[in-house]
């Protein structure tokens, strides 16, 4: 008798199509009612779930009795409870890697659009207030030759801090657990602490994963360290970064600006920052390309089909359940 697989979000039809060849497929669909439901109701029949955006923990998971494994469309799982999953010797597997390059770029769109006030200025533009040359209260500020501050140097810091130094002669200070001596000698970063990063960087941006450690590690203090001049770019977690006190560092221009593409609420309808010009917000899109949310999604699949056909998976989150 074939497992069955609950797929719950991202789930594309060619994707339940290779599901289906291995697998009883599952997949709640709006048009045949309320999406939670569907899920609880398939939930004690999953041998395995797949999909991203939902949290998924003691409470939500208590009735899954034959669950095996939690593939996650994502690199990043705090949406999952790992201590509870590791207790019900559950497996849980992530996407790293294929999205590196991707929200990298995303990264330097944030940075480039705070920089140079492209946001800000498109809407002036089609708004019909262009009627002469810009004058110095819409300049912005160059991004070529300043201070690049990496908060946190894996896979993504890293390749944002080549687009910095190899494509726009950026200096590198980094900051995090530990030296990466070969992107030292590559790149010619500096490793400093979080307090000398915060200091001396023009552009300081935000990498790191969400933990207890990490969670509001940007707040009052620490924007009070930076440069007046300086910008701030969050592509990690918005937890990360207490947003009352971005707000009020923005609203009273302590720092330049922020670049922003997570927060501390998802999705977010209403917030202060929309009516900061010196803000800009995007809807949670760092992996949002057509090539890298498909290898995301045959990466999940991949790890799914493992796990459930009794392979150890390529990704595995807590590899103390594997019992291979």
């Amino acid at each position: 008798m074939k497992k069955t697989v609950l797929a719950f979000s991202r789930i594309t039809p060619e994707m339940i199509e290779r599901l289906q060849q291995d697998f009883e497929v599952i997949a709640p669909n709006p048009k045949l009612g309320d999406i939670n439901a569907q899920f609880n109701e398939a939930l004690p029949h999953a041998h395995g779930l797949i999909g991203v955006g939902r949290k998924l923990g003691r409470a939500q998971l208590e009735g899954a009795s034959r669950l095996e494994v939690v593939s996650s469309i994502s690199v990043g799982y705090d949406n999952y409870d790992v201590a509870y999953l590791n207790e019900r010797g559950v497996m849980l597997t992530n996407t790293p890697d294929v999205l590196t390059e991707s929200t990298a770029d995303l990264a330097f769109a944030l940075l480039m659009s705070s920089a140079r006030r492209v946001a800000e200025l498109d809407a002036w533009t089609k708004a019909g207030e262009w009627k002469a040359s810009v004058g110095a209260s819409l300049f912005g500020c160059d991004v070529h030759g300043k201070t690049l501050g990496i908060v946190g140097m894996g896979n993504i810091g890293a390749a944002v801090a080549r687009r910095g130094r190899l494509g726009f002669n950026m200096p590198i200070v980094y900051s995090g657990n530990s030296r990466k001596l070969a992107l030292e000698q590559e790149l010619g970063a500096q490793f400093c602490s979080l307090d000398q990063l915060l200091a001396e960087a023009d552009f300081v941006c935000l990498v790191v994963p969400l933990s207890e450690k990490t969670r509001h590690l940007i707040s009052h203090r620490e924007l009070g360290l930076m440069k007046s001049s300086a910008i701030l770019i969050n592509i990690s977690r918005g937890p990360v970064v207490d947003e009352p006190a971005l707000i009020e560092a923005l609203q009273t221009q302590r720092i330049r600006g922020a670049g922003l593409d997570v927060y501390e609420k998802e999705p977010l309808a209403e917030s202060p920052l929309f009516q900061l010009s010196n803000a800009v917000t995007l809807p949670h899109i760092g992996s949002a390309t057509h090539e890298t949310r498909t290898a995301m999604a045959n990466r999940a699949l991949d790890n799914l089909r493992s796990a459930l056909l009794g392979h150890r998976p390529q990704d595995l989150v807590n590899p103390q359940v594997w019992k291979g």
